[in-house]
């Protein structure tokens, strides 16, 4: 699992049937301190994240293990939108204080 922030959304009208219905989001990857590393992925959303939020996704065969992605041709699955996260003690994310200090 990696850390990421929702950074847009992937519309595709034309796609594989396995895949009708499902939402693309647009992660890119963030390290332990929310700095972004740079780092893009395209991921199917089983959990309803927006544009912005801090996301746990999988990615390779582990993206397939979700009652949603199950055998579907998925590379990268977001599975939890993150409230937050702590290292050594130290908060180094709480869902909602950017908003409130940026």
């Amino acid at each position: 699992m990696q850390l990421g922030r929702v950074a847009g959304t992937l519309v595709a009208s034309r796609k594989e049937a396995l895949m009708e219905g499902m939402k693309f989001l647009v992660v890119r990857q963030i390290d332990e301190t929310s700095e972004e590393t740079g780092s893009y992925v395209v991921a199917v959303d089983a959990v309803g994240a927006g544009v912005g939020e801090v996301v746990l996704y999988a990615s390779g065969s582990s993206a397939r293990q979700t009652e949603m992605t199950r055998d579907k041709p998925c590379d990268a699955v977001i599975m939890a939108i993150v409230d937050s996260w702590d290292v050594g003690g130290e908060v180094k994310y709480h869902k909602g204080e950017e908003a409130r200090s940026g």
